[in-house]
């Protein structure tokens, strides 16, 4: 049976992350099984480029299933998206041979957070962002970010999702203005369990002046958990692109 390859965003407000979990709690994983064995009256195992947490969004999540489907993949994007909820969408979708993995062939993933900063909040903005009420110096949390990159052991700021490795090779992380928004952009390998919440809480930490830059890279070098600033809240983070070397979807500004 052919393999197909699917580029996948989602509003993850109303899931319990990405990965199938009980019966009672659903996910996206899940939605998108079901969807796939409404279409073809069989059950179909869904696999993902990534576990994302409860409430997390994905522009550019990557999925992977083997089904029978006599028809071109333009039509299984609408019958797929004509069964999945509204806040789960099927973007593109490619046939790929049967060794591929979307998680073990991945070479880079990158994530983003946005912070509202500003002194009320917005009810219209907080499903997709954090608001922090306190003045946030950009400039401090880049030179910050700036000693994440390059390859590190990152325990302080995460759990490996198996086995006990947390190093990982940092390639992107810095910060940008847009608007009332501060955008954190990091690109790397892999990451560990909330490794970018943890980052993003602990530079939240030295924009409003609580930790120093040196205070976040001797967090970083303690290599212990208990060692970390807080850990941001899931809705301000979005996977945006998961890169591999042999398969590539067309992205646009949003995830790039």
């Amino acid at each position: 049976m052919p393999q197909y390859a699917a580029l996948v965003e989602y509003d993850g407000t109303a899931y319990y992350g990405f990965q199938r979990q009980r019966a009672d709690q659903p996910t996206i994983q899940s939605k998108l099984e079901q969807a796939l064995s409404q279409i073809t009256q069989k059950s179909v195992t869904v696999t993902g480029a990534g576990r994302t947490d409860s409430g997390v969004h994905a522009l550019g999540q990557v999925i992977c299933f083997t089904i029978e489907w006599r028809h071109d993949t333009a039509a299984l994007i609408r019958a797929l998206n004509v069964n999945l909820p509204d806040d789960i969408a099927i973007l593109q979708l490619k046939e790929v041979p049967s060794p591929f993995h979307p998680r073990y062939d991945a070479w880079r993933r990158a994530y983003r957070y946005r912070i509202y900063n500003a002194t009320t909040r917005s009810p219209m903005r907080q499903r997709y962002s954090w608001h922090v009420s306190s003045r946030l110096h950009m400039e401090p949390m880049n030179e910050a970010a700036q000693m994440l990159v390059g390859v590190h052991d990152f325990a302080t700021f995460g759990q490996p999702p198996q086995g006990e490795n947390s190093v990982r090779e940092v390639f992107a992380a810095r910060w940008t203005q847009q608007d009332d928004y501060l955008v954190f952009f990091v690109e790397a390998n892999a990451f560990l369990y909330r490794m970018v919440r943890s980052i993003v809480g602990t530079l939240k930490l030295v924009g409003d002046g609580s930790w120093t830059v040196d205070d976040c890279v001797a967090a970083l070098q303690a290599q212990n958990r208990d060692k970390a600033g807080q850990t941001a809240p899931p809705q301000g983070l979005f996977l945006v692109s998961v890169t591999y070397k042999n398969l590539k979807f067309e992205v646009g500004e949003e995830t790039s």
